[in-house]
């Protein structure tokens, strides 16, 4: 069996006993736990049940929702040898005739020939129905009588693990090709990084299971080293997300992770929060990414947070991508948010000039860490040159996890260049040996000879009252032209106030301006929850562009 299914198999006999760890499910309704010892027998009895529609190769997808299904799920289609595909969910403001066409297409590029389907997604059985494709409750599957898989199936290093939907903003699917033998990589050189001890951390998380960072990072890793892992929704998130903070004191949790939106939203909540309400002093490593990380939002957060305990180093920012399997980089254990403050006209022109923080103009650029073990990060200019330190270029990256491909709806294709390589479409530079990431290369606005990282301005916009904290894009219009130019778009509970978005949108010019020496074309202020994004929560920039007005 490959090295990844052994990790899988020893930690079930480790944790097979009534003192074993595990995983608890169902909070704060009807909290369930059960030993990974026992997912395993679940899983055992799933892959069973499914005979021969889970063979070595198979791709299956699952649409599920309880990570109480969806644990021994994913581990039972391993032990069978195929491949795991978790598909986007559909919420209650989806499309779902779009998402059924999308997921559709998903199952074709993927080769699935097997869907599991989980509550509350059951009813979507007619639609695979009609397009023949194969499909089977996932919770008759969990209570089945049928007789157990006998054991792992051999699969090679080399054996597709995991098919990982990117989020990216076009419109054709891709999916991220994991091997067993990147999944082994890249949670090893966590746990190293992270200083993991399964008998001691426990892992709060709800972050969604069709990402990256809450299937690897928040359920795998834990699965495979034997380490307690307390699991819930996103939906429940969303809907308290206090419980967040309030799961972390009632199981003295040590290890969280999230994008920076979630720390502002909670930070401001726990600000308002009384005296006693969470004991946040159990948390050693509150992992950071996914998403530009903003310093304020990570002070916010940590400030808010000092009065119940949590300790201001406890904050780890990182850079990860499903192409590097998940990590990339941690910044360094025990040292808490740690910025680097260069000058706003330098880095325009691709320099990366340190300078006080008072300076006019000046940048803060969370570090993100050296690249984790097994794997390389460097900079390099548009000819493929290497940079020095704090010259801004073009990230990548190399090493074990990193993917060897694509499925695309035109086939596979290839990530890494001859020397390994694999380009991660971000600008950055490294310092001290630390990444730093400026923006997605495709979003710099270019303007008079300058790049304008978008951040920047979205940033200034959401320093405005207002504004919608993390809800605002700026959008490069006629790219690559003379006139290139772009517009802000944001989300503003004033949203249909004719006098006070005007208000709006002439305070959010004009702090843009202060920021980057600009002003945008259009300010367009939307009703909040319209702002085009991913499933993942990440702004669609191509859709959100067609919401401004054409001159």
């Amino acid at each position: 069996m490959s090295r990844f299914v052994e990790t899988l198999v020893a930690s079930a006999q480790r944790n097979s006993g009534e003192n074993g760890r595990g995983l608890t499910t169902g909070e704060p309704e009807q909290p369930r736990f059960r030993t990974w010892g026992r997912v395993h027998a679940d899983a055992l009895r799933i892959a069973g049940a499914l005979g021969a529609e889970l063979e070595p190769g198979a791709a299956v997808a699952v649409l599920a929702a309880d990570p109480a299904l969806i644990a021994p799920a994913v581990q039972a289609v391993w032990l069978g040898g195929g491949s795991v595909t978790m598909l986007h969910q559909p919420t209650p403001r989806t499309d779902l005739a779009h998402w059924a066409e999308d997921t559709l297409r998903v199952l074709k590029m993927i080769g699935a020939r097997l869907v599991l389907l989980g509550p509350p997604f059951e009813q979507l059985s007619g639609l695979l129905d009609e397009n023949s494709i194969a499909h089977r409750d996932l919770a008759a599957l969990a209570e089945s009588d049928a007789a157990p898989l006998a054991g792992p199936v051999e699969v090679g290093e080399d054996a597709t693990a995991l098919l990982q939907l990117t989020s990216g903003s076009t419109a054709d699917p891709k999916a991220v090709r994991i091997t067993h033998g990147n999944l082994h990589a890249n949670l090893l050189a966590m746990v190293e990084a992270a200083e993991l001890d399964a008998e001691r951390d426990v892992a709060v998380s709800w972050l969604p299971l069709f990402h990256d960072m809450g299937m690897v990072g928040c359920l795998t890793v834990p699965m495979a080293i034997g380490m307690s892992a307390v699991k819930v929704t996103p939906a429940d998130f969303l809907a308290r997300p206090l419980l967040w903070p309030e799961l972390i004191t009632k199981y003295r949790g040590t290890v969280t992770a999230a994008p920076n939106f979630a720390y502002a939203i909670v930070g401001r909540r726990m600000a308002r929060a009384d005296d006693g309400d969470f004991d946040l002093s159990s948390v050693r490593f509150t992992l950071n990414g996914a998403e530009p990380i903003d310093p304020a939002a990570v002070r916010t957060f940590t400030e808010a947070g000092a009065r119940f305990g949590l300790s201001p180093t406890s904050m780890v920012c990182a850079f990860g991508m499903a192409e590097a399997t998940l990590a990339v980089s941690f910044a360094p254990l025990g040292r808490g948010l740690e910025v680097d403050v260069v000058d706003g006209d330098a880095l325009e022109h691709r320099r990366a000039e340190p300078v006080s923080p008072d300076t006019p103009r000046a940048r803060q650029f969370a570090l993100l860490g050296g690249p984790l073990p097994g794997l390389e990060v460097d900079v390099v200019d548009d000819d493929g040159r290497r940079l020095g330190d704090r010259q801004v270029g073009r990230l990548r990256i190399r090493g074990a996890a990193v993917t060897p491909g694509y499925l695309t709806v035109g086939g596979p294709l290839s990530t890494q260049d001859s020397a390994g390589w694999l380009d991660t479409g971000d600008d950055g530079y490294l310092v001290d040996g630390q990444v730093v990431i400026c923006g997605r290369r495709k979003d710099v606005i270019i303007m008079g000879g300058r790049n304008i990282y978008p951040i920047d301005i979205e940033r200034a916009a959401c320093e405005v009252e207002g504004v919608r904290a993390g809800n605002a894009a700026a959008v490069r219009q006629e790219a690559g032209s003379r006139r290139e130019r772009f517009a802000v778009v944001l989300e503003s509970r004033l949203a249909g106030d004719e006098a006070a978005e005007k208000a709006l949108r002439k305070e959010v010019a004009a702090r843009v301006v202060d920021a980057v020496g600009v002003r945008p074309s259009a300010v367009v202020v939307l009703a909040p929850g319209a702002l085009p994004k991913t499933p993942s929560g990440k702004l669609r920039r191509a859709a959100t562009a067609t919401l401004i007005p054409t001159d």
